[in-house]
C-alpha cells in the first residue's frame, strides 16, 4: 500500500479537511478519519481562486497546507474555517494576518522535517565542494580533468548557518560529524551553541565574509528578504558556496546570478526559489556553478509521515475545541531567525 493516496476518501463525516496537494500519507488520513474528518485534495500549485472555490464549495473546517498560496480570499472562502495548518513549517504562503483577523489559527508541523532537510543541506553541500557536477559534464563530454584536478577537503571546511532552529541544529551536528567547523548567526542564540562547540557570530556580514559555505535556515520574513543581496555576496569569499534550503526569496536570484557569472563566488547550490516552479529562462541556469533541487529537501517518507500527522492532529485538536499548540502557533508579526524553515 502507498504512503501517498491519490484519491479522496469521505463518508460524510462530520468534519471537511482540504488538503492544497494531491496526497498526503495514508497514516495522516486514517487519523483524520478516525476522528470524524473527511479529507479532501486540491491539486498542488493551484491558483488561489481555484482553491477559494473548492473550499467554498465543500464548506471546509480545515485547511492543511502543502503547496500553492492561502490568501485571503481562501481564508474566507468557507465561513465554516476554524484552522489552517501547515504541512511543514515555512507559513510565507499563508496569509496570516488575515487569518488572525477571522480568529483562524495558523499552525505548523515544528520538527517534523529537520534532520530530512539538514541531510539535503550536507548533501548539496559535499556536491558543490568535491565538484561533482562540473566533473561529471567533463567526462561525459570527453574530457578527462584528472591530470590538472585538485580538489577540497570536506575537514577543515568551514559552514556558516544563518539560522539556528531545528534544520540548523541537525545541519550542524552532521558538519562536526564530518570534520566541518560551524560558526552560526542567529539573533537569539540557543544555549546549546556553547553545548555543541559552535561560535556564535553577532553580525550577518561577519559570517558571510568568514565561511566557505553559507548555508541559510532562516524563514523568509520582511527582514530576511533579500538577507543576502549584491552587497554581502561581494563579502564572500570568492572559493566560498552558498546554499540555500530554506526560502528562495532570502537571496537576491538576481544578484547572485551576477555575482556567479562574474565568479565572485564559487558556486551555490539551491533547493527553493523566489518563484517556484522558477522560470525557464532565469539567469540562475546560465551558470555552470548551480546546483539546483525543486524544494524537495523535506520531502522523504519518514518526514512527509511525520509532517502529515503532525498536522493531522493539530487540526483534530482544534476542531474538538483545544486550545491550539503555543509552540506552533504562526503569528501575524514577524517570525525570528530561530524559526527554521523546509
Amino acid at each position: 500500500m502507498s504512503d501517498f493516496p491519490a484519491a479522496e476518501n469521505h463518508t460524510n463525516r462530520k468534519w471537511r479537511v482540504l488538503v492544497t496537494h494531491n496526497r498526503i500519507a495514508e497514516s495522516a488520513v486514517a487519523l483524520l478519519n478516525a476522528h470524524d474528518c473527511d479529507v479532501f485534495f486540491s491539486p498542488p500549485y493551484d491558483a488561489s481562486d481555484v482553491v477559494a472555490a473548492r473550499a467554498a464549495d465543500l464548506g471546509v473546517d480545515a485547511i492543511m497546507v502543502r503547496q500553492g498560496q492561502i490568501n485571503e480570499a481562501v481564508i474566507a472562502a468557507s465561513p465554516k474555517l476554524k484552522v489552517i495548518v501547515k504541512h511543514g513549517v515555512g507559513v510565507d504562503n499563508v496569509d496570516i494576518q488575515a487569518a488572525a483577523d477571522r480568529g483562524i489559527p495558523v499552525l505548523r508541523s515544528m520538527g517534523s522535517n529537520a534532520r530530512a532537510v539538514a541531510e539535503h543541506t550536507i548533501a548539496l553541500s559535499l556536491a558543490l565542494i568535491k565538484e561533482i557536477a562540473p566533473l561529471t559534464a567533463a567526462v561525459k563530454g570527453g574530457q578527462w580533468p584528472k591530470p590538472t584536478f585538485m580538489g577540497r577537503d570536506i575537514a577543515g571546511t568551514l559552514m556558516g548557518l544563518i539560522g539556528y532552529g531545528s534544520i540548523g541544529r541537525e545541519t550542524a551536528a552532521m558538519a562536526h560529524a564530518l570534520g566541518m567547523g560551524v560558526i552560526v548567526y542567529d539573533p537569539h542564540p540557543a544555549a546549546t551553541l556553547a553545548q555543541g562547540n559552535i561560535t556564535a557570530i553577532d553580525d550577518v556580514d561577519e559570517l558571510v565574509a568568514r565561511a566557505d559555505i553559507v548555508s541559510l535556515h532562516c524563514p523568509l520574513t520582511a527582514e530576511t528578504r533579500h538577507l543576502i543581496d549584491a552587497r554581502r555576496l561581494a563579502l564572500m569569499k570568492p572559493t566560498s558556496f552558498i546554499v540555500n534550503t530554506a526560502r528562495g526569496g532570502i537571496i537576491d536570484e538576481a544578484a547572485l546570478a551576477v555575482a556567479l557569472r562574474d565568479r565572485r563566488i564559487a558556486g551555490a547550490a539551491l533547493d527553493s526559489f523566489a518563484a517556484e516552479p522558477p522560470a525557464a529562462d532565469n539567469p540562475l541556469w546560465a551558470s555552470p556553478l548551480v546546483l539546483a533541487t525543486p524544494h524537495i529537501g523535506g520531502v522523504t517518507h519518514g518526514s512527509s509521515k511525520a509532517m502529515a500527522e503532525i498536522a493531522a492532529r493539530h487540526i483534530i485538536s482544534v476542531l474538538n475545541g483545544q486550545a491550539p499548540d503555543a509552540l506552533s502557533l504562526a503569528a501575524p508579526q514577524s517570525l525570528g531567525l530561530r524559526k527554521a524553515t523546509a
